[in-house]
């Protein structure tokens, strides 16, 4: 069967109760929101204050482009996860051989990091700002959010939200207030909508605004977001849903671009205006607003707004990881773990750069995870073109030719603009490396992923795209005259609590009296975990004596049970027993843990699901 994306969170927000044009857009506005964070976070800062300090308004052109293009690739990202119910990931799954898959996967995954990088970097420096931690420290301190990743899941699609656009409102009204002290000249900035790039850097730092910007994680991000609405899954429902989710974007995108523009306009109105050229560094623009502002309070407010937007951001790019994870080659971890996992691969060469380089370098290692990610939109942008564009799986909701044109020149630019990078920087690598093995390396490198980008851009226009025709009525042609089904044998896992005998309850339900149970249970005391069946403490011992209990109570009911008791660990024990018994189903029961006592206790039901090939019949306390 498959996976929904997001399935904690899937059809959550229900939006068919809600009637009138704006109960039913509030009851879609939210998406976006998680969306427009990564188009704020750290990273961003970077690149808009590397742009303003250097160049003035001049780049501000860039930003409102950058917008445009994100306006349309999001809407893109929006209808396939509505009309298919996909996510990208997943649509790329179904779509390409498994090679191809792979490394996708893997150059969705760098893209991740690079954006985890820029959010660990931008709250450590925030932290540092403002309470004078030390960056290495406050780097360590970002894996704290993995508990509030878990504490908001664990409470609902709504409540993330709600806090994520707390936290967008803090940084737009900091920014608002840093604009109302910078007093920039409105002629300078309406210059600055003028098209240009006066040199090579200024070319990079355009480079990487865009891919500061149209962020290639936010294209699986907000392709699975935008199923957690519960909505009329017909052509009039379908359109609705479209409608609305597009207006959310505008406003959430927007928003966005303001905040960028201010953080440019910002730079450009103290540092530029100043003489200050090279203030790239998120830490020098901090010391430097005070005096240049005469306000204590503008520094303060810049380091709000930073630590803000590292924090939502982090919070939105677990999500992406867990998609991009599902969707691409179906692997599903714990959330805490796959956040670990990927603020690991983005803190240890946060702390090398810093150990090795010192401080300094913090705000060129913010700028180059910019570039990377613009490096990275290609591969995400032109699968998603092909598949809205596809008739046999989009039906009516393809896009139309206007729109695929547009969206091509989109494409077409940010990929010139990589190539012009990449010819640049190679020049640049070729004068400093003497070694001609690793020019070798970088040429390989090079030579197999611009093969793959010609591989994603070409291959559906010769073979066309493996995918499933969109069916808006799925069940018509499914036959629900289900017989039910006989289960000879039933195992049954009790824990020796309250909830033992709502598990046999139902247990018994399932069978007859000519099914053949199984009850067990699993000692966990240390002996037992040590000397398994070889065991005799006091807790094994009873355990058996209680299970003994259990089966001739239900024996003299009439039904046939054996027992079995199992030693160590619930979630390897309780498998390891079913593939010796080959039960037709296990029963057993949950007592509804929860964030820390998941952590502490562990997931067992999960495990043991995931070990077994049968129904798992999951009790709840």
């Amino acid at each position: 069967m498959k996976r929904k994306s997001l399935e904690e969170v899937h059809s959550s927000v229900d939006t068919l109760k809600k009637k009138g044009f704006f109960r039913k857009l509030l009851a879609f506005m939210g998406p976006a929101y998680l969306i427009s964070v990564g188009y704020m976070d750290p990273g961003n800062w970077a690149t808009d204050l590397a742009g303003g300090s250097q160049f003035g308004y001049t780049l501000i052109w860039v930003l409102l482009m950058s917008n445009i293009m994100a306006l349309l690739l999001q809407s893109l990202s929006v209808r396939l996860g509505i009309v298919r119910g996909l996510d990208l990931a997943q649509a790329c799954r179904e779509s390409y051989p498994p090679i191809v898959n792979f490394a996708l996967y893997v150059l969705a995954e760098i893209a991740i990091i690079a954006t985890d990088l820029a959010e660990v970097i931008g709250m450590a420096i925030g932290l540092n700002l403002l309470f004078g931690i030390p960056l290495i420290w406050g780097i360590l301190i970002t894996f704290l959010d993995t508990f509030v990743l878990l504490f908001l899941i664990n409470k609902g699609m709504r409540k993330m939200e709600a806090f994520i656009l707390s936290l967008v409102f803090i940084i737009g009204l900091a920014f608002l207030i840093e604009m109302f002290l910078a007093k920039p000249h409105l002629g300078s900035v309406l210059q600055g909508f003028i098209p240009s790039i006066p040199n090579s850097d200024a070319l990079y730092i355009a480079l990487g605004i865009i891919g500061a910007t149209v962020m290639p994680h936010n294209l699986y991000l907000h392709s699975s977001l935008v199923q957690t609405r519960k909505f009329d899954w017909s052509k009039k429902g379908i359109k609705e849903a479209l409608k609305y989710n597009f207006i959310d974007s505008a406003i959430a995108l927007n928003l966005a671009f303001f905040v960028n523009a201010a953080i440019l306009i910002l730079a450009a109105a103290t540092f530029y205006k100043a003489g200050l050229f090279q203030v790239a560094e998120i830490q020098d623009a901090y010391k430097l607003l005070e005096p240049l502002l005469g306000s204590k309070l503008a520094p303060m407010l810049f380091a709000i707004a930073l630590i803000a937007a590292g924090q939502s951001s982090t919070i939105t790019g677990t999500l992406a990881g867990q998609i991009i994870m599902e969707g691409f080659i179906n692997i599903r971890i714990q959330p805490w773990v796959r956040r670990m996992i990927t603020r690991l691969f983005a803190i240890v060469p946060a702390i090398a750069v810093i150990l090795i380089f010192g401080e300094s370098y913090t705000g060129k290692l913010l700028v180059l995870s910019q570039v990377i990610l613009s490096l990275q939109l290609g591969f995400a942008i032109i699968p998603l073109i092909h598949f809205v564009s596809n008739k046999n799986s989009m039906g009516k909701f393809a896009i139309q030719l206007p729109t695929r044109i547009f969206a091509w020149i989109i494409t077409l630019i940010i990929i010139s603009l990589n190539i012009a990078l990449v010819v640049n920087e190679m020049k640049n690598w070729i004068k400093i490396i003497d070694n001609p093995f690793w020019i070798f390396l970088i040429f390989m490198a090079l030579t197999i992923v611009t093969a793959l980008l010609l591989y994603v851009t070409f291959m559906p226009f010769v073979k066309g795209l493996k995918e499933k025709k969109l069916a808006l009525h799925a069940l018509d042609d499914i036959d629900l005259d289900f017989a039910p089904p006989v289960y000879k044998k039933i195992m049954i896992a009790l824990d020796f609590s309250d909830i033992d005998k709502e598990v046999l309850r139902h247990a018994l339900a399932l069978g007859n009296p000519q099914t053949e149970y199984l009850l067990t249970h699993i000692v966990e005391s240390i002996p037992a975990i040590y000397h398994t069946k070889h065991s005799r403490d006091y807790e094994t011992l009873k355990d058996a004596e209680v299970l003994d209990r259990y089966a001739q109570k239900i024996e003299a009911s009439g039904y046939k049970v054996s027992t079995q008791i199992g030693f160590g660990s619930p979630k390897n024990a309780i498998p390891d027993i079913a593939v010796k018994f080959h039960p037709d189903v296990l029963v057993l029961g949950s007592h509804g843990h929860k964030l820390l006592k998941d952590i502490l206790f562990g997931t067992t039901i999960n495990s043991v699901r995931h070990r077994l090939k049968i129904p798992v019949f999951v009790v709840r306390s």
